[in-house]
């Protein structure tokens, strides 16, 4: 009996990774970094060369990644970093990878009144066109948190799908103003951003655990539509030892059969027109 196919071309399970490009947005005192604040009234230079690394070194060692193994990747764009390297978000583009959304400034969408949201993605559509001359089509918030108006918003503006959603391991879609809208399922596990920042686990480790999380959900693709989810933000995955658990990792996903690499766009339009796609009113 002949294995069905949950993905283009008889492949068994779909693995998308994302890039954040968020270098040159963050503000004066930007979370997520690994140097402590000095005051309450000095920007942290430490942080500043911190986010840098992810522009002058960590971006273009993991294109050059993607190059290696034929794969293309889904960018999200904070748009203000958009407009600090517009040459490097068409190179990005220029290599065939997915330019999407990651609001315009570093800062809680959640908060916004409708109208300020609006003009916050709004101006990151318009960075991220004036940069590479494409108009992205996926999101992501920051943080993974939306407000009560954002769905919305971004169907109006033409959004197709966004990916603050972790409920499962497949696409599927939502209820938006009645129509669906696509969820391209984020991820934590196989997050760097998550795993890097305490310095509490190796590059080999989290190599050990992406290898397991493959496992699991490549076994379950003979049985149901499987998506890996891996995210590499500039400054971390850049790092030298993690891109060299990002490319082990990939060569041990590319030896086995029926693995494809997707953008997720891709995905998002794979998935909409799939009549076993999971819909959530």
């Amino acid at each position: 009996m002949s294995q069905k196919s949950f993905w283009p071309n008889g492949a068994r399970l779909a693995i998308s990774i994302s890039m954040q490009l968020e270098a040159g947005a963050q503000p004066a005192h930007a979370p997520y970094s690994p140097f402590a604040e000095m005051d309450a009234e000095t920007p942290n230079p430490a942080t500043v060369k911190w986010f840098e690394y992810g522009l002058k070194e960590g971006i273009p060692r993991l294109l050059n990644l993607w190059d290696q193994k034929g794969i293309k990747v889904t960018s999200h764009m904070v748009g203000k970093a958009v407009e600090q390297s517009p040459a490097l978000v068409k190179e990005i583009v220029n290599r065939g990878h997915e330019a999407a959304a990651h609001g315009h400034k570093w800062e809680p969408h959640w908060r916004m009144q409708p109208d300020e949201e609006r003009a916050s993605y709004e101006a990151n559509i318009r960075a991220i066109e004036s940069a590479a001359g494409v108009r992205p089509t996926g999101f992501n918030a920051f943080a993974l948190r939306n407000g009560p108006n954002t769905l919305e918003i971004l169907q109006s503006l033409g959004f197709k799908y966004y990916i603050d959603d972790v409920s499962r391991d497949e696409p599927f879609s939502v209820s938006v103003a009645g129509k669906p809208f696509m969820v391209v399922p984020y991820t934590r596990r196989n997050n760097d951003i998550d795993r890097f920042h305490q310095l509490s686990i190796s590059a080999k480790d989290f190599l050990s655990d992406l290898k397991d999380e493959f496992d699991v959900l490549y076994s379950e693709g003979t049985q149901r539509r499987r998506l890996m989810s891996v995210s590499a933000h500039d400054r971390i995955a850049g790092q030298p030892a993690i891109v060299k658990a990002l490319s082990d990792f990939i060569d041990y996903a590319q030896s086995h059969d029926g693995v494809v690499f997707m953008r997720k766009d891709e995905i998002a339009n794979w998935a909409s027109v799939q009549k076993d796609t999971p819909h959530e009113a």
